[in-house]
């Protein structure tokens, strides 16, 4: 099923973009895709297209990623005004309440506005990413974000992807690490492919406090949201200990590990899919 194309202004005039999978009819329950922090909505092409059958699937481009206009002024990287622009977003759809799949930031994301905005989230999948970071991963995130050199032509942003995720996601095969590196950058005039996010995202991530909030005052806020984890084996953002917490102050948290992936799941693993499949269908129902 094709996505259909919307696009919106954001309250500070920045014109940005989301995928619309109009799914099987009007009426069908919604699922908002939230990418993580240097990623773009090409992220869900897989899993949008296998929940489309079955619901209406909304995946934005966060400003400056992908198609969306980048910000000249980026402290506006920061998660409370990617929220404000989700929820105009929202507005403009006619999408009241919607069930979240969030991935690394996008997971932040929806665990704020789940506690900030109850009637708007039903339920959320949180993509390897919890209320607390590991420090690990955030130093290693910072390390390379902003900071990669250009690359000449295909062959060199597919090595650079390789090198990059490389350690989170092995045993792919060739294709698969093309069809990565096609959804990481896009082509400019010239044929040459440039990243598909602002490198001024860079920047906020100095600030811990904005590149990674403590959530644990809002995880209980969250007690009455159906709520699905997903944590790659050998994650460095979230950790196992983070995971058990989180089960023990909210004990009817499903929690999956997805064996040989680090940060994060691509969610196209059978027990991602699997997973996703089976809880979304319990919080329509």
């Amino acid at each position: 099923m094709a996505a259909a194309e919307y696009w919106f202004e954001s309250q500070d005039g920045l014109r940005l973009f989301s995928r619309v999978y109009e799914g099987p009819a009007a009426a069908a329950p919604v699922v908002l895709c939230l990418h993580g922090l240097t990623r773009n909505s090409r992220d869900f092409e897989d899993l949008a297209a296998h929940l489309a059958p079955r619901y209406r699937v909304i995946v934005p481009d966060v400003r400056g990623r992908g198609l969306s206009a980048r910000d000249p002024h980026f402290n506006n990287y920061q998660i409370p005004v990617y929220l404000g622009d989700l929820q105009r977003m929202l507005i403009g759809l006619g999408a009241p309440r919607v069930t979240i799949v969030g991935t690394s930031m996008g997971g932040l994301m929806a665990m704020v506005l789940a506690a900030m905005q109850p009637p708007l989230v039903a339920a959320l999948v949180l993509n390897d990413v919890g209320p607390e970071v590991d420090p690990r991963g955030l130093e290693r995130i910072r390390g390379y974000v902003g900071k990669s050199p250009p690359v000449r032509d295909w062959a060199g942003a597919v090595a650079q992807v390789r090198l990059v995720y490389g350690p989170a996601w092995p045993g792919l095969d060739d294709a698969r690490w093309e069809k990565l590196a096609r959804a990481s950058f896009r082509a400019d005039a010239a044929g040459v492919p440039q990243p598909d996010s602002d490198p001024m995202i860079a920047e906020p991530l100095k600030d811990t406090s904005k590149a990674a909030p403590d959530l644990w005052p809002l995880w209980g806020a969250l007690a009455k949201v159906p709520i699905l984890s997903l944590r790659g084996e050998h994650s460095d953002i979230l950790s196992a200990a983070t995971v058990a917490r989180m089960q023990r102050e909210k004990p009817d948290l499903r929690a999956v590990t997805v064996a040989n992936r680090g940060h994060v799941p691509l969610l196209d693993e059978p027990e991602c899919l699997e997973a996703i499949d089976e809880f979304l269908a319990s919080a329509a129902s």
